[in-house]
């Protein structure tokens, strides 16, 4: 564990680095397992991640050394379940922030999780809740960013970008290391102070598509809705010929086919 010069109260206070680790979770989620009491802000990165993941076991391509891969351990005991949520908010919101002081304009947050850059993806992340009765006990908080990457295999090269590909320069990675984990504290205190409607609003003000007729997909059907919000349990509100939907996690596809 080294101690750092981040300036910060507690998130990346304690850095683990590695050279090459399969998922910077499953070392996290193992080493609070297995370890004493680990410090709230505990960070993992990676040089490389071999088998990074997304939601629903989706797999995380990166190359070694170019890109962020990084875990933070946090424990929101004090967020009720029915608010688990906002967490993932908190997070969205600090790292399109950390983005944004290298990108100025268009960095977007994809409902629920994922990081756009106009209409292609620039990162990912996937919290995953370690539960206690009715309170969550820790969070490990996966990130996956595409930073100095310049090109993609060809199955994704048409929806994935980075921020070298947009910039036309190298990044340096401690650096957006440094604005994520200010940023991260930033609105991770916003929640502790159960400054919901905050959130709400910040996270709204950057959604993709938010207030915006666009085409999606369910069930292999094409319709035109519009994004009108996001409830508390983080289920999608959209607005559709057929009245007003709400669609849980991976009940609808985003589509760019007008």
């Amino acid at each position: 564990m080294q101690n750092n010069t981040f300036s910060t109260l507690f998130v990346g206070q304690n850095l683990i680095k590695l050279k090459e680790v399969d998922s910077t979770n499953n070392f996290l989620k193992d080493l609070v397992s297995k370890s004493e009491p680990l410090a709230e802000g505990t960070v993992i990165m990676a040089d490389n991640q071999f088998a990074g993941r997304g939601q629903q076991e989706s797999v995380w391509q990166t190359q070694a050394g170019k890109n962020i891969s990084t875990s933070i351990y946090l424990k929101p005991s004090f967020l009720p379940l029915n608010k688990q949520f906002y967490l993932n908010i908190a997070v969205s919101l600090a790292v399109s922030d950390a983005l944004s002081c290298f990108v100025p304009d268009g960095i977007k947050v994809k409902w629920p999780n994922d990081l756009y850059y106009q209409n292609k993806k620039l990162g990912g992340i996937l919290i995953e809740n370690t539960l206690t009765g009715n309170s969550i006990k820790s969070s490990v908080i996966g990130i996956g960013l595409n930073i100095n990457q310049s090109e993609f295999s060809d199955s994704i090269s048409q929806r994935a970008t980075s921020v070298i590909q947009i910039l036309q320069r190298d990044v340096s990675l401690m650096d957006i290391m440094d604005k994520l984990f200010i940023f991260m504290e930033k609105y991770y205190l916003i929640l502790r102070a159960g400054k919901y409607s905050i959130l709400q609003n910040d996270y709204l003000s950057r959604l993709y598509n938010f207030n915006i007729p666009a085409l999606y997909m369910q069930n292999g059907a094409f319709f035109e809705g519009t994004i009108t919000g996001v409830e508390d349990d983080g289920r999608l509100m959209v607005d559709t010929t057929n009245g007003l939907k709400v669609f849980n996690f991976k009940e609808i596809e985003f589509t760019h086919t007008k």
